[in-house]
Order: C-alpha cells, then structure tokens, then sequence
C-alpha cells in the first residue's frame, strides 16, 4: 500500500488517538460499573457509542487511501447487480502484532523479513543456474552419444529458455580423473596423472603384443 500524505498521517493519528481515549474511558466506566452509588448504565452505553463512532473514522480514513481496484470490488459499472460495497484492508501479521506487543520495533520485523526474502532470493537463483548448467551439460552429452536425438534435444532446450545449436563437449569439461589418455601408433598407452601403472604420479607405459 502506498504511504499516505502528511495531513492524512496526522488525521489519522488524531482519530487513533480518540479510539484509545474511548477505550479507557470504556475500561474506566466498567471498572466502576454500579460502584459510585448512581445508574452508570447512560454513561456506558454513550461511551460504547463514542468507542463506535471513533472506529469508523479509522475505518473510513484507512478505506479512502486505499486503490480504486480495492476500494471498487465491482469494476464493471453496466452490471445490473446490485451488490454490497465492501472493502477489503490490508491484513497486518500475526508476528507483526506480536512483536508490538512485546515492545519490540515493528522496524525490526521489517528488516529481519527483508534479509530472509534476500537469502530465499539467493538460495532459489543458485537453484536455478544449477539445473540450467544440468540441462545444458545433459544436453550435449546426449546429441554426442545419440545423434538421432539431437533434433528432441534441441527442442527441449528451446522449450526451457535455452540456446541453440547445442555447443560440443570440449576436453576441458570431459574431465576425466586419470588425465587424457593417448594411444601410441605401436600398441602403446600413455597415461599422464595420478591413474597411470607406475603411480606416483609418473608415466605408465603398457606393451601392446
């Protein structure tokens, strides 16, 4: 909802203030309902009307600085129903309440809901680029090994926001644990890395015969 202006600010701080002063002059007269030795009943029930009159104030202030697609339920005016205009106010949290009866600062609650929407913000994105790395990764690794697929593929893709043509597999991200293996013209295999024959991370040779 969008702030109100300084003179709705101050009015509405002026009818807050009179719907208290009716709630303790409320709690006054029933604390001493019958006790003073003369019929209170007039004065409750005149307090009970002042407690009412005050509330609709609030009421009708709050409602006035509300949208019109809030304030107006009913946007179609040629509609020959006749409806009950009812406007629908913000709803304020339970936790907020809370902690305003608590005597804690409502900025609190504010600050403390804004780092968690931050840090579900952060969480939910790193989801994301990781299921699109997934994708895209999938995706290559299928139109290498199966071709006749490539075209499933690329539509998938297309359909999940990607981009096509689909990038080959380069050897930087083959990555294999033992290093690239080379096969010699004689028969022979060459491993560099810590999965050759003679460890210690040196070079295996094997004979072909």
């Amino acid at each position: 909802m969008a702030p109100i202006e300084k003179t709705d600010h101050d009015l509405v701080e002026q009818q807050i203030k009179d719907t208290i002063q009716s709630l303790f002059q409320l709690l006054v007269q029933v604390s001493t309902y019958d006790q003073a030795g003369r019929a209170t009943q007039p004065i409750l029930s005149s307090e009970l009307s002042t407690l009412s009159s005050s509330l609709r104030a609030v009421h009708r202030t709050a409602s006035s600085s509300l949208p019109p697609s809030l304030s107006n339920p009913n946007p179609n005016p040629s509609s020959t129903t006749t409806t009950t205009t009812t406007t629908s106010l913000p709803s304020i949290p339970d936790t907020l309440i809370e902690y305003v009866e608590n005597g804690r600062n409502p900025d609190v609650y504010t600050r403390e809901m804004v780092e968690l929407v931050r840090r579900m913000n952060q969480l939910a994105r790193g989801k994301e680029m990781a299921f699109v790395k997934f994708r895209d990764v999938l995706a290559r690794e299928m139109a290498g090994a199966m071709p006749e697929l490539r075209g499933d593929v690329e539509r998938v893709i297309r359909a999940t926001g990607g981009e096509v043509p689909i990038a080959p597999v380069t050897k930087e991200e083959e990555g294999t644990a033992g290093g690239n293996g080379v096969v010699g013209g004689d028969g022979r295999t060459e491993g560099n890395g810590n999965g050759n024959r003679n460890g210690g991370g040196g070079v295996g040779r094997e004979a072909g015969k």
